[in-house]
């Protein structure tokens, strides 16, 4: 029985980011949706390395992000499903049990009205997955390796979207 409560799975983070590729005014609005989606501050990301054809210099502000966990990062979800017509894409997921998925339009969420002064911004969305004890690969002293057995494969995260959320996986 201890066995299989450390095989249960469970959603560790939900990340929703609006990468805008330039500061200013529509990093701002960007912020603004983010807030009004998610009830929370978001914090600006940084850009790591300098590319000139984008025109983008390192350490400039070039998104915002918003992470949210337990209760919180569910709800948004069932959200986000709803959105896309409770479908996702096989694609989506990938091999350590994560799935990311965009959504085009801001508006198309459930009280959310287009505002000409913000104009249309696309969001991306993605989720982690964690089993109990996975926190030996990010812990500062004994750091160890998480074992294959005990790893998420992608054929088990897609069951645990279909089961909790009732979503379709196309694909």
């Amino acid at each position: 029985m201890n066995d299989q409560k450390m095989r249960t799975i469970h959603i560790e983070k939900v990340v929703v980011n609006i990468g805008v590729g330039e500061g200013g005014e529509k990093l701002i609005k960007a912020q603004k949706i983010l807030e009004l989606l998610t009830n929370q501050k978001p914090i600006r990301t940084i850009s790591r390395t300098t590319n000139r054809d984008f025109g983008i210099r390192e350490g400039m502000p070039i998104g915002c992000k918003v992470t949210l966990r337990k209760t919180k990062a569910v709800d948004f979800l069932k959200k986000a499903f709803w959105v896309k017509d409770n479908r996702i894409a096989k694609y989506s997921f990938d091999q350590e049990g994560n799935f990311s998925f965009g959504i085009s339009d801001y508006t198309d969420f459930e009280n959310m009205k287009y505002d000409p002064e913000i104009g249309v911004f696309g969001l991306d969305i993605s989720t982690v997955f964690r089993r109990p004890g996975s926190r030996v690969a990010n812990r500062r002293i004994t750091h160890r390796k998480i074992p294959i057995r005990h790893r998420i494969t992608q054929e088990e995260c897609v069951n645990f979207v279909k089961d909790a959320f009732g979503v379709e996986v196309i694909g």
